[in-house]
């Protein structure tokens, strides 16, 4: 389990790609549950993150996940779909989790604006790590991968703010 960390960690950092991850449905689950507790957290913990916000969340995740396996499916390396999945779960979970953290933490500290600076920080490069990932499972250059993770998060958002209840 430590080595799987690392792997993500160094994932994060752009040192390895979704290739060093092993091939198991075990660590996807895994990288699943850990997405799960960051968003469990922030729906205890940040004001206004309810039931409505979490159901959007996990339909907003739910549909980026299946347009990065359709691209890798399309672009014919689905025997790195598992690995490639693995990765964007894992690392998108640890960046979460630092989001929501943060978020909780630097509002006391630093107040409200910096703290959502920090976490849109979190989330720029959230989308920079997802692009790495992509392009080494399809096997392109890092800004293809780049272009196609901005892409997802458009389409994330704009699913995000379609379904969304009015505030």
């Amino acid at each position: 389990m430590q080595a799987f960390i690392k792997t993500l960690f160094e994932i994060l950092i752009i040192r390895k790609g979704p290739d060093e991850i092993p091939h198991s449905w075990l660590l996807l689950k895994v990288a699943t549950a850990m997405w799960f507790l960051p968003l469990f957290i922030a729906a205890v913990v940040v004001p206004g993150f309810g039931g409505a916000a979490v159901a959007v969340s996990v339909a907003g995740w739910a549909l980026s996940l299946a347009c990065y396996a359709s691209i890798i499916v399309l672009a014919g390396f689905g025997s790195r779909l598992l690995q490639s999945l693995t990765a964007i779960i894992g690392c998108g979970a640890i960046i979460f989790f630092a989001q929501v953290g943060g978020l909780v933490t630097l509002s006391l500290l630093v107040g409200a604006a910096l703290a959502q600076i920090i976490v849109y920080l979190l989330l720029f490069w959230s989308i920079h790590v997802k692009g790495h990932i992509i392009s080494r499972a399809i096997d392109r250059d890092w800004y293809v991968g780049l272009i196609i993770a901005i892409a997802v998060f458009l389409l994330q958002y704009a699913f995000s703010t379609a379904v969304s209840p009015a505030s």
